[in-house]
């Protein structure tokens, strides 16, 4: 009886083995499954870029799924790490990231390549050195920040003279997108011939941007002009100024055209920002790991660098 029940069983498992697929077949009938790994969500750059890649894939729902995530603190690299981490074990096919360091993030960006996950970068691009080390290619998908703050720069130069003091106010000092819009602002300032008395990090954010601004304008009461990362930190610039008693003063200038500068472009409180097109940012990185996908290609084959717009912003 025993012998019976269990030949009776094996059977049963045998034929709902042949009646259900197996798992790669029925992956490979699935949609591209890509995952969006982006900074702080409390900075509204972030959150743009968020709702342009929703309202892309809701529009391309037939041809991949989307997972959007970011971290709270666009410093907690950590954090950040542990998404990648977890989109690989949710077993996602490529990856666009937004890194919150050029160095930190390229061990799990291997991670996920050597488990064949295509991997794009979009906004701040990763070290190149890194990259080479662990011989990585991964697409860069995004603008020449360097050109863009260098626009905002030069509009600002032509209210400045030679000898004028300045002040930098850095987004977080190891990410290339930030040392690329100080080098930027460098090249106006140095065209003009005005003096960069500091450079310090506001980390991106309006807070410490507020507290590194302040400090500057106590420091150096004569100073001109300050030219800030990202938007985020002009904000705290602008309110730094205003403590100060010095609107209309000291000139600041941004970085990313958020809707809350908008007001401070037309009353003057802020004099120029650069638009790098938040909510088309990640949606060109998505279109390059989409277009990796169906042509089958390997992360090795894919382009150096696909560079966007960036436009200067001025009332």
């Amino acid at each position: 009886m025993n012998t019976r029940r269990i030949a009776l069983q094996s059977l049963s498992l045998l034929a709902a083995a042949l009646v259900l697929p197996s798992t790669p077949v029925f992956a490979a009938d699935a949609k591209p499954r890509v995952a969006l790994v982006m900074k702080s969500l409390a900075n509204e750059f972030f959150q743009t870029m968020q709702d342009g890649a929703k309202a892309h894939q809701k529009k391309h729902a037939a041809e991949y799924d989307l997972i959007a995530n970011g971290i709270k603190d666009e410093t907690d690299t950590a954090a950040q790490i542990k998404i990648v981490q977890q989109m690989l074990v949710e077993h996602v096919d490529a990856i666009v990231i937004a890194p919150a360091d050029s160095k930190a993030l390229v061990p799990v960006v291997k991670e996920a390549i050597d488990k064949g996950v295509i991997v794009v970068n979009i906004d701040n691009k990763l070290d190149d050195a890194a990259l080479k080390e662990k011989g990585l290619v991964v697409p860069f998908v995004g603008p020449d920040n360097r050109q863009g703050a260098k626009l905002v720069g030069d509009y600002l130069a032509k209210q400045l003279k030679s000898g004028d003091k300045v002040g930098i106010l850095e987004g977080v000092s190891t990410t290339t997108n930030a040392q690329q819009r100080t080098a930027g602002f460098q090249d106006a300032m140095k065209a003009v011939g005005a003096n960069v008395v500091g450079v310090q990090s506001g980390q991106w954010e309006m807070e410490k941007g507020n507290t590194v601004a302040s400090a500057m304008l106590r420091e150096n009461p004569d100073i001109k002009a300050l030219l800030c990362g990202n938007d985020n930190m002009a904000l705290g610039a602008v309110a730094a100024v205003k403590t100060a008693g010095k609107t209309g003063q000291v000139k600041v200038v941004g970085y990313d055209n958020i809707s809350a500068i908008a007001p401070m472009l037309k009353d003057g409180r802020v004099l120029a920002t650069a638009d790098q097109f938040a909510a088309q940012q990640a949606v060109f990185g998505i279109e390059t790991a989409l277009q990796a996908i169906k042509g089958k290609k390997k992360q090795k084959d894919l382009p150096g660098i696909v560079q966007t717009p960036v436009k200067l912003v001025t009332k």
